[in-house]
């Protein structure tokens, strides 16, 4: 049990007795040096005092404590070590990192879910200029059907009403950033199950290569998985399911819509589902929907599952919602349609065209810009493009890490 100790004491006796002799050797030489050139230690002790210029601000060395063997260095006092948030705590009041190590902008983000949501503490909106606007447009005949198959000039696009000119057209299926926004609510205990499939449906007739998240909410609101293509790990994050509080349904949104920034794809919508009026949110109506509408935001479909006991109003917040950002609401009468809604919504969403403009306008200008679309094409008698109603110029939320 000793021999540890001992070894240690003869391995310091014998660095003794060498450092010993090293160091009388070395003391002979000092001395002879000193008597053969003392002009020249002369010479260069005025150099070594005059030395390189020291960096302005800088501060004296400061000895170093020993430490005791076993004992833990204390960290500087002016770096404070991170925290991790707590899981399944809601982070309503913590401010949000900019852009939390592990989730780099081009590569994929952890899987593991049921970390909390911040909310709109510590995002932040700035400011641009020359930023192009960027349009994702779906467009119907006049029995509500697709069309897919019109081009550039069949567009126009206007801006506080004064025509655009369209820099860019596409009309590909490309990858989409889709975040799930689900109820969590105690009224949709019953419901969660068509509701969860028809959510991993959406997903199954989606581009393959979408990046997709799940966002559960009662009167808090909680990631339950991070940015993913595995429908495995989908559909076990729209399991957990705890139905019980009230619906903070606008402050889930925002948080949602915050979290896409931090994927590198341009195209982003939400998928939301609901069965009540919101009665738990910070956000209001009006701020959820100016914050969708910041500029290049995600375009959201909206699933009601009111029935007539519900307001008129909670059906007028999803439609306004759906409406502003270029999306859709639905209010199926029974569950069972939930799951060709989202059939639907996923077709809309790999159908869209994608139109970019330079605004005519200089983005100094402040105020609200309305946008409105017309496509005209021989043979249709009547197109209607539906895209988001405008955009408040210059600002983009940026990774404001609504949700950690």
């Amino acid at each position: 049990m000793y021999m540890p100790e001992l070894g240690i004491t003869l391995h310091r006796s014998k660095s003794l007795i060498s450092r010993v002799a090293a160091g009388l050797v070395l003391l002979a030489a000092f001395a002879a040096a000193q008597t053969t050139a003392p002009a020249q230690n002369g010479s260069q002790t005025s150099q070594s005092a005059q030395g390189a210029p020291a960096a302005a601000g800088s501060q004296p060395a400061q000895a170093t404590p020993p430490q005791t063997p076993g004992t833990a260095q204390p960290a500087p006092t002016n770096q404070p070590a991170s925290q991790a948030p707590a899981a399944n705590q809601p982070a309503g009041n913590q401010p949000a990192p900019g852009q939390p190590a592990g989730n780099s902008p081009t590569g994929n983000p952890g899987d593991q879910g049921q970390a909390p949501i911040g909310s709109e503490n510590g995002g932040f909106v700035f400011t641009t200029e020359a930023r192009e606007v960027v349009l994702h447009a779906t467009v119907v005949d006049d029995r509500n059907r697709l069309v897919t198959t019109l081009d550039k000039p069949d567009f126009t696009v206007f801006e506080n009403d004064k025509p655009q000119e369209i820099r860019h057209f596409q009309r590909e299926d490309q990858p989409v950033a889709i975040g799930i926004v689900i109820d969590n609510s105690g009224s949709m205990r019953e419901k969660r199950d068509a509701v969860n499939k028809a959510a991993i449906n959406l997903v199954k007739a989606s581009n393959p290569e979408d990046q997709v998240f799940v966002v559960n909410f009662n009167d808090e609101y909680y990631l339950d998985q991070e940015f993913t293509s595995d429908i495995n790990k989908l559909q076990a994050a729209l399991e957990h399911v705890e139905a019980r509080g009230g619906t903070a349904l606008y402050d889930a949104i925002v948080a949602s819509a915050d979290y896409l920034t931090r994927s590198p794809l341009q195209r982003k919508a939400l998928f939301v589902v609901t069965d009540g009026e919101d009665d738990a949110s910070q956000e209001t109506l009006e701020q959820a929907i100016h914050k969708l509408q910041q500029e290049n935001g995600p375009v959201v479909y909206t699933i009601g599952l009111l029935g007539e006991e519900k307001s008129r109003r909670a059906k007028r917040a999803l439609e306004l919602i759906a409406e502003r950002t270029g999306g859709e609401s639905f209010f199926p009468p029974t569950l069972a349609e939930v799951d060709d809604i989202s059939r639907s919504i996923a077709k809309d969403i790999r159908n869209q065209y994608i139109i970019t403009y330079r605004p005519s306008t200089p983005r100094s200008v402040p105020g609200f810009r309305t946008i409105h679309v017309d496509a005209h094409a021989k043979p249709y008698k009547k197109l209607t493009v539906r895209t988001r109603s405008g955009y408040y110029p210059g600002q983009e939320r940026q990774g404001a890490g609504g949700i950690n």
